[in-house]
């Protein structure tokens, strides 16, 4: 979390607007599970076009809770529906506190929020677990950060008790929390529950992956490949390790949705590879997640959702056919032997006359 806000311009005002409505994404690595709780507060010198202040709850980058103008408190919702673990308190700074540090730190004259100046405070404090793939815990931490106008400004050491300045205007500030020795000590125990509540919740609150294996038709310009995809959903937590395999070898060039919200909290994530359509081997998809003892398999079936159906002969059709052929054959030979018996009978005709005249002619001239 270190050198969060080194990134961040408050006249970047895609960014406050994301801070706002509490959507932050972060790298998953398959190898590692990673999990995070957190508050996230901001607080703008100017209303217009953001409210003044604004706050947000976020369990592995899904929001949780949110607080409210209208009730003037926090307004809860379950990360998954099927999830009863009590949510992590949020910390007990008052909307007033931050509204009062705000306009310290911008030195504005007037009252808050109608300065003529855009400034903007940030905190996030909160905590993070990092498991490797056989459940060894490989970091455990917490954190609490502000930042001013898009830049670091002061962090606390969990391990030390102390606050770290980091910019030249935040070593009064740093001076004055160091000596505020009881604040520091709730906020020491606000961050103990938190790393104890997400050493619990991520042990005890699982969802299996429900694993389908398709295949789709390509584009048609490329007639003999299809898609063959693998889905796997309603996992949780999030971090979760895909492949499609022929012969159970690992497919190259595979690509994939990233890992996705349901509604209900849940996370889902597709992957596919473009396999040859007339090429029979067998695929299947290898599902590893921290919900399941071992890993999953399932077997593609082998068919296409929408592929062409290939040409199949109907034995009755293909008989009534044949013999469809043969009668037509059979009357083709007939009306052929037919002419001809006809042709012949008229050419045995024809002879017969020629002879019967030549006859009468050869007997007239013997005759004479």
């Amino acid at each position: 979390m270190t050198n969060m806000f080194h990134t961040i311009s408050f006249k970047n005002m895609f960014f406050i607007e994301a801070v706002i409505i509490g959507i932050i994404f972060h790298s998953c690595d398959a190898h590692q599970e990673k999990h995070n709780v957190y508050y996230r507060f901001t607080v703008l010198t100017k209303a217009f076009p953001f409210p003044p202040f604004s706050a947000v709850g976020v369990c592995d980058d899904r929001e949780f809770a949110h607080y409210s103008k209208e009730d003037e408190g926090w307004i809860r919702a379950n990360v998954n529906k099927h999830d009863r673990t009590e949510p992590l308190p949020e910390p007990y700074e008052s909307r007033d506190w931050y509204k009062d540090l705000l306009k310290t730190l911008s030195n504005c004259p007037n009252s808050f929020p109608l300065c003529s100046e855009l400034h903007v405070l940030q905190r996030i404090i909160g905590c993070e677990l990092e498991k490797l793939p056989d459940g060894t815990v490989k970091s455990l931490t917490a954190y609490d950060e502000y930042g001013f106008d898009g830049e670091d400004f002061i962090s606390f050491n969990f391990d030390t008790m102390q606050w770290i300045d980091k910019s030249p205007k935040a070593k009064e500030t740093k001076e004055d929390w160091d000596h505020q020795t009881a604040r520091n000590q709730i906020l020491e125990y606000f961050l103990k529950i938190c790393m104890n509540w997400i050493s619990t919740y991520n042990n005890t609150h699982m969802s299996r992956p429900d694993v389908h294996v398709f295949a789709l038709k390509a584009a048609p310009v490329d007639q003999n490949k299809q898609k063959l995809t693998c889905l796997a959903t309603g996992f949780y937590p999030r971090d979760v390790q895909m492949n499609i395999r022929l012969y159970r070898i690992n497919l190259e060039d595979q690509t994939s949705s990233g890992i996705r919200a349901n509604d209900d909290g849940t996370f889902q994530m597709r992957i596919s590879v473009k396999i040859n359509r007339n090429y029979k081997g067998s695929y299947d998809c290898l599902v590893i997640h921290s919900s399941l003892t071992e890993p999953v398999t399932v077997v593609w079936d082998g068919k296409c959702s929408n592929c062409e159906p290939e040409p199949r002969w109907d034995v009755g059709a293909v008989a009534v056919v044949l013999l469809l052929t043969v009668i037509v054959i059979v009357i083709v030979i007939y009306f052929i032997y037919k002419r001809k018996k006809s042709n012949d009978l008229k050419r045995s005709r024809h002879n017969y006359g020629s002879m019967v005249v030549r006859s009468q002619n050869d007997q007239s001239e013997d005759d004479q």
